[in-house]
């Protein structure tokens, strides 16, 4: 085990070209590309020394297996008995079933990525100890399914208080200051992610559900309101700007578009609970659904183009209530074109082949697959990133064309997917 390896790598990886684009670092538009090269595993995971401390794991046999805790730590029971206290309070599905052993590795990831944290953090190498709203929005989604409503109510709250008054949302955040750590270009489709996970958060809660919402009234407005400003009520495409690839973007994307019609759709199920009329939503939500439909008919990344990416699973549940027109077949005629070697999936048509799978990615098309009823196609999504993780179990950013993984692991935004997908496919 090591303090803290070098992060060799920008989070999110590079767009392809002949010479490497990698992804922007700011509004002052100056990239950064990529040195060509081996990838390696920056760690097997990350596992709790003592109460508090997280440590980078090299080597799989420090660990106690099926956990997150290494075998020479301080208080080792009390730690492997935090760790069963979470399992106890997960539902079935979590602890048995052809998943289980997949949903356990996931949450123990999201567990240590999260445990005394103010939000849940993408991951610990140093490039990605920070606090994404899309990451965290995701977390607050699967934490509250997994029994752990408190920590759900956390990463809310957390971007709630980093939320501007105007609504916009930095592209991440230092976890413990709240502060941007750097001048990237904020990124626009956060406002949807974050509504989107109040939503799910609302419809898992058994109790409290109203109060929670209340609570977070601030962040529902903000974002709802922020999403009709640039989108002129749904009338007009929003900006372009980066979305979840977290590259410089002349062009609007779906990735964007179809994150603010989710988070609109979400919202008219939050404003009526804070009183709010949710009419200007709703409507706002037809026009931008119409709008999509006119300059995304065939689901590509960039308005009228014909690139598609993974985005496509934004038009679709977990994310929208009923999938559009046409996507469950788009998303089936994308998924060879992006397949990787090691049987991964790559996060769309335009990115360079250079053989490595992305689990975030394959998680998400996992998880539209299961929520419009193509079960064997998630089914064998979700084996194939229980067989990529790596030796300590953790599920890992990237998985190289031999198979191996590499990159950050364990990466908070892949566990919380797995999460969301497996109940889906579990009766």
């Amino acid at each position: 085990m090591v303090s803290d390896p070098q992060a060799g790598l920008s989070r999110r990886g590079v767009l392809a070209g002949a010479a490497g684009v990698a992804g922007i670092l700011g509004a002052t538009q100056w990239w950064l590309t990529e040195h060509p090269g081996p990838i390696s595993l920056l760690s097997q995971t990350i596992a709790w020394q003592r109460p508090g401390h997280r440590v980078f794991v090299q080597d799989p046999r420090d660990v106690v297996p099926s956990s997150r805790v290494l075998t020479d730590a301080t208080s080792r029971e009390e730690l492997l008995a935090g760790e069963q206290e979470w399992r106890a309070a997960a539902p079935a599905w979590l602890r048995q079933g052809p998943f289980s052993v997949l949903a356990d590795s996931a949450m123990l990831d999201l567990r240590v990525l999260s445990l005394g944290l103010p939000a849940t953090a993408a991951g610990w190498s140093k490039r990605w100890r920070y606090v994404w709203p899309r990451d965290a929005s995701t977390a607050a989604a699967a934490l509250a399914v997994i029994g752990q409503p408190a920590g759900a109510l956390a990463n809310l709250s957390y971007l709630q208080q980093v939320q501007r008054a105007d609504g916009w949302f930095q592209a991440r955040y230092d976890p413990l200051t709240g502060k941007s750590p750097d001048d990237r270009t904020r990124q626009l489709d956060g406002v949807g992610w974050a509504l989107w996970a109040t939503d799910q958060v609302r419809r898992v809660l058994t109790s409290g559900a109203d109060q929670a919402v209340a609570s977070l009234a601030d962040l529902v407005r903000r974002s709802t309101a922020l999403i009709l400003e640039v989108t002129d009520n749904g009338r007009q495409l929003p900006p372009a700007g980066p979305d979840y690839w977290e590259i410089s973007e002349r062009i609007v994307t779906l990735g964007t578009v179809a994150m603010l019609a989710a988070g609109l759709e979400a919202a008219t199920h939050l404003l009526p609970i804070l009183d709010d009329d949710p009419a200007p939503a709703t409507a706002a939500l037809r026009e931008l659904d119409a709008l999509r439909e006119q300059h995304f008919a065939a689901f590509p990344r960039h308005a009228d183009g014909d690139d598609p990416d993974v985005s496509i699973v934004f038009t679709m549940p977990p994310f929208r209530q009923e999938p559009a027109p046409g996507a469950l077949e788009a998303l089936v005629c994308l998924k060879p074109r992006i397949t990787r070697s090691a049987g991964g999936l790559a996060p769309g048509s335009g990115w360079r082949d250079d053989g490595i799978s992305w689990t975030p990615e394959t998680a998400l098309v996992a998880s539209a697959f299961a929520g419009t009823g193509a079960g064997d196609n998630a089914t064998y999504l979700l084996h194939w990133l229980e067989n990529h993780r790596t030796a300590a179990g953790s599920l890992p950013e990237k998985v190289l064309a031999s198979g191996a993984p590499a990159a950050v692991a364990p990466l908070s935004w892949t566990a919380s997917l797995v999460l969301l997908t497996i109940p889906r496919l579990t009766p």
